[in-house]
């Protein structure tokens, strides 16, 4: 079951300043996506590394995008400390610190694609919502540049026992993306990722049916026709309420 299980703030400017103190000291987790928003990441980094506080603060523009600032902050950390200190960071309390994690091991250019997967596995695992989305968005440049073999690497994800971790080779995929970088070839030829899709298309976990339709939705932007009869096909193959509401909210397009 997710965590936390603190409502928390829906908007940035509802975040309590006691809320934010704990949240910038790395003591809890972001109960929201509002309060993950929230931290600044110069004083989180400062109270958990305070000799990288000055560099943290002149390097980190609160101006840049999340996904951007989230691969600085894993620089400056990762420079620093170097790689050993990565299995700490998968382990903080703070989800915004296991995030870094995941960009940390995105950001090595020695790691091979198979091999940063396979690292970053236990955080698309991970019990919190934020770092779950951390960890497909670190990866998804590499992904983006090699689309085929990460199908290739993927495609047995999507029979793991976790919902978490089949999602991640749908979501990781995604033709077009939230936050990320197109997958062009996807686009003009989505039935490269069948082996992702197919066997995810009646997943039991409504977590799953979302993000195998919201590819399809994706896919339907470029390619329409496939995937109206890809829909059909499912429901020939698999009458289940499953398949039928990925095939409702995977054409919600039309």
């Amino acid at each position: 079951m997710d965590k936390p299980k603190r409502k928390g703030a829906a908007k940035i400017s509802d975040v309590t300043p006691e809320i934010r103190k704990q949240l910038e000291a790395g003591e809890i987790e972001s109960a929201t996506l509002s309060e993950g928003l929230a931290i600044d990441f110069s004083s989180l980094i400062a109270n958990i590394f305070p000799k990288l506080a000055a560099q943290a603060k002149a390097e980190i523009d609160p101006k840049l995008g999340i996904t951007k600032r989230m691969a600085l902050a894993s620089e400056i950390i990762l420079t620093a400390h170097g790689r050993d200190l990565i299995k700490t960071l998968m382990q903080h309390p703070s989800d915004t610190v296991r995030g870094w994690a995941a960009y940390a091991i995105a950001g090595q250019p020695d790691l091979s694609l198979e091999d940063k997967l396979k690292h970053i596995k236990p955080l698309a695992d991970d019990h919190h919502f934020g770092v779950r989305e951390w960890a497909w968005l670190a990866i998804r440049p590499d992904v983006a540049k090699a689309p085929e073999q990460s199908i290739e690497i993927l495609t047995p994800w999507v029979s793991n026992p976790s919902q978490y971790i089949r999602r991640f080779a749908c979501e990781a995929l995604r033709p077009r993306g939230v936050w990320s970088p197109h997958i062009a070839i996807l686009k003009t030829n989505p039935e490269l990722a069948l082996p992702i899709l197919q066997p995810l298309k009646s997943d039991e976990a409504r977590y799953v049916q979302d993000s195998v339709a919201n590819w399809l939705n994706d896919a339907f932007k470029s390619q329409p026709e496939w995937v109206i009869a890809l829909c059909e096909d499912w429901q020939n193959q698999s009458p289940s309420k499953e398949t039928a509401y990925i095939v409702k909210r995977g054409l919600r397009s039309i």
